[in-house]
């Protein structure tokens, strides 16, 4: 199992999605399988990124709501960004 590690950015994102308990569901079982070390199922479209996210990982939660980590050391996951994709990389 690995530990997770929340920037302090990821957790002002997560306090604006609080009220909407579907997508954070959805969040915390993806959260979930990261931690498991389960590799993200397809649905989500999981995918390196590159530029200033380069070596990043994301996902998509649902539509244009999306999940950004970083496999950091062997047991640690940062986990770095959460919202749209104008939110993150606007």
């Amino acid at each position: 199992m690995k530990k997770l590690r929340f920037s302090s950015r990821y957790k002002k994102d997560a306090k604006k999605y609080r009220h909407q308990p579907k997508k954070m569901e959805e969040v915390a079982h993806i959260l979930q399988m990261l931690r498991d070390d389960i590799p993200i199922p397809a649905i989500y479209r999981p995918h390196m990124l590159t530029g200033n996210y380069t070596g990043c990982m994301e996902c998509h939660v649902e539509g244009d709501f999306l999940l950004l980590w970083i496999d950091e050391k062997e047991n640690t996951i940062g986990v770095l960004r959460l919202g749209s994709h104008s939110e993150i990389f606007g």
